[in-house]
């Protein structure tokens, strides 16, 4: 009987390790990894690919299913509506948590009110941000990264994609300047240190951002000495003060009186007429910046609006997650139960879906896609979008072959896409989520390829094989 089990074992483990994707081995110990390479009209796979359900962090390939359920549900005619509308002694903006809104939109807004008579304000101007409820963050953002811009809130109230860029500068005295723009209601304090390389390397020093609630900011550590400006994006933290503060800029700008006060909430109930509209883009333009730039923010407040729309209540990540769920089974018959989602930009770190439910994702876009039209909005290897610079992607036989989504998060290199023949169709669909990669630091005097680029090189040059060979006869 001592004998069998090592026989048991032996007979459970080596079948897995001879059908390991044999390029793996250029990634670091612990690294772990799920891949899918299939033909989209032949039952073929990708040798050494053996597709498993396991969940991974799929990061930014997690807007593909988000737009895919924003075109079921939503529709190529929607835009995000921001009105403002008027009583005998009140105005009301109703706020749509529209990621497009900028300053100069409003300004159009209450010009075109004011050109409808609107010349002084009784009351109070209410914003209105009853659209959306709950966290304006997912569960699982982690808090480092809340100050940057890439993980703006997505409030109701949100203008200027709630991102204030600004830069600093190193000085010869060793201190910093940081400049920010006038018109910006934000406040941003510096005591960085301008240090040479060695110093920031044997001090291990860092550039660090605190940001506070009030949208006050800390910026702290050290910066090596640069001929030009380093460039800032600040997240703003509290976008119901920053637009506040921006629309009492506007109202003395445009010389609209108002006597009462600027409030957020849910204004009174009220017979009220409608004095202006703002339209954001169609919902085709937003996807296609969503998926080409991976545009968090337009992802996130989709993903609320999907939930207000589906559920019927004000929207939330809680609801609008679930939607995304529903709504995929619904119109698709692809059930992701299974997979937990947190938001709809696939910024969470608690996000997990397989790889074969993201393959059948792409399927289903393929064979819907004169419908949806998905396919060609995202980014081409090498040429545009976030794939343009990628280094795996910058050269032949890889650039301009490949149809695909990125996404990255600390340890997490994915891509999910389609592989084109050689008329430039789709040909292949393949997913790699590459998670618990920790290569080993490198000396930065000594340039080297990083293990992750030196598989992905691997493995989309066999993508293209695979998508350009001679189907089987």
């Amino acid at each position: 009987m001592r004998l069998r089990w090592p026989l048991l074992i032996s007979s459970l483990i080596f079948p897995l390790l001879s059908y390991a994707y044999p390029h793996q081995e250029v990634l670091p110990e612990g690294a772990r990894i799920s891949l899918v390479a299939e033909k989209l009209n032949e039952s073929s796979t990708l040798d050494g690919i053996r597709p498993t359900d396991q969940l991974f962090p799929p990061a930014s390939t997690l807007k593909i299913v988000t737009a895919l359920a924003a075109k079921l549900e939503l529709g190529d005619s929607f835009a995000f509506r921001t009105k403002l509308e008027t009583s005998n002694s009140d105005a009301v903006i109703y706020f749509v948590g529209d990621p497009t809104l900028q300053t100069q939109d409003l300004k159009a807004l209450l010009s075109l009110a004011k050109k409808n008579g609107l010349t002084r304000i009784n009351g109070d101007l209410w914003l209105d941000n009853s659209a959306f409820t709950g966290y304006d963050r997912a569960v699982g953002w982690p808090w480092d990264i809340l100050g940057v811009c890439y993980s703006a809130p997505a409030s109701s109230i949100t203008l200027n994609n709630n991102c204030v860029q600004a830069s600093i500068y190193t000085q010869k005295d060793g201190g910093t300047r940081v400049y920010v723009p006038e018109h910006q209601p934000i406040r941003v304090k510096s005591s960085v240190e301008t240090v040479s390389k060695t110093i920031q390397k044997s001090r291990h020093c860092d550039l660090d951002l605190l940001a506070h609630p009030d949208n006050r900011y800390e910026l702290k550590g050290c910066l090596v000495e640069r001929e030009k400006p380093l460039p800032l994006k600040f997240a703003v933290q509290d976008p119901e003060r920053y637009t506040s503060q921006n629309i009492s800029a506007l109202l003395k700008q445009l010389g609209i009186e108002l006597k009462g006060k600027i409030k957020i909430g849910s204004a009174p109930q009220k017979q009220r007429k409608l004095m202006a509209l703002h339209q954001s883009k169609p919902l085709s333009d937003l996807l296609d910046d969503m998926l080409k730039h991976s545009d968090n923010l337009i992802a996130d407040t989709l993903t609320k609006t999907l939930g207000a729309k589906f559920f019927v209540q004000p929207g939330s990540f809680t609801n609008g997650t679930e939607a995304i769920k529903q709504i995929i089974f619904a119109n698709t018959g692809i059930d992701i139960r299974n997979a937990r989602l947190e938001d709809g930009s696939g910024l969470s770190r608690n996000n997990r879906i397989s790889a074969t439910k993201m393959a059948e994702i792409l399927r289903y876009i393929w064979k819907n896609e004169k419908t949806l039209k998905l396919i060609a909005i995202m980014p081409k290897s090498g040429e545009s979008g976030t794939l343009q610079y990628r280094q795996s992607m910058r050269n032949a036989p890889i650039k301009g072959q490949l149809i695909a989504k990125s996404g990255s998060l600390y340890g997490t290199y994915n891509m999910a896409g389609y592989g084109l023949d050689k008329n430039g169709q789709p040909n292949t669909i393949f997913v790699q989520f590459v998670s618990d990669y920790f290569p080993e630091k490198r000396d930065d005097n000594k340039p080297v390829i990083a293990p992750i680029t030196h598989f992905e090189q691997l493995f989309y040059r066999d993508i293209v094989n695979f998508s350009q060979a001679m189907p089987k006869k």
